[in-house]
């Protein structure tokens, strides 16, 4: 089975870091998958959800923030802010950050802090959308 190096960082930890064989995220028109001997590139991704899976063919999912991918002598690195498995998301912190962003967009602001709160929101949103989907299950 062709697998390549995987490593998802974290601030505050290390996600992963082992073999896979695909790995899912997203970009900020939609999806891009990469596999083993993938062309050596850098790239930004966006707020959503990756998916990985490993040699013992089981699927891994997270909900990350963006952040930036670099694939090189079929080893891809990925360093976000954060990243959540589907059932370590507070539902209730979750959703406290999505109501106070949608209040502060509300708020008269600056075009950066405009930007920064529509980033919160989008957090928020897909660690709920992440949640959801993925335990429902």
């Amino acid at each position: 089975m062709n697998t390549f190096d995987l490593k998802i960082v974290a601030c505050d930890r290390v996600f992963y870091d082992g073999p896979a064989t695909i790995l899912v995220f997203p970009l900020e028109d939609g999806e891009m998958a990469i596999q083993a001997h993938h062309e050596q590139m850098v790239t930004t991704t966006a707020i959503g959800t990756i998916r990985f899976r490993t040699p013992d063919d089981v699927e891994h999912v997270a909900i990350v923030s963006d952040g930036i991918l670099t694939v090189k002598k079929n080893r891809a690195d990925m360093i976000v802010y954060s990243a959540e498995r589907p059932e370590e998301i507070d539902e209730f912190r979750a959703e406290a950050a999505a109501e106070r962003a949608r209040e502060k967009m509300q708020q008269h602001q600056s075009l950066v802090d405009y930007h920064i709160t529509a980033a919160s929101l989008a957090r928020a949103m897909a660690r709920l959308s992440g949640r959801d989907k993925y335990l429902s299950k």
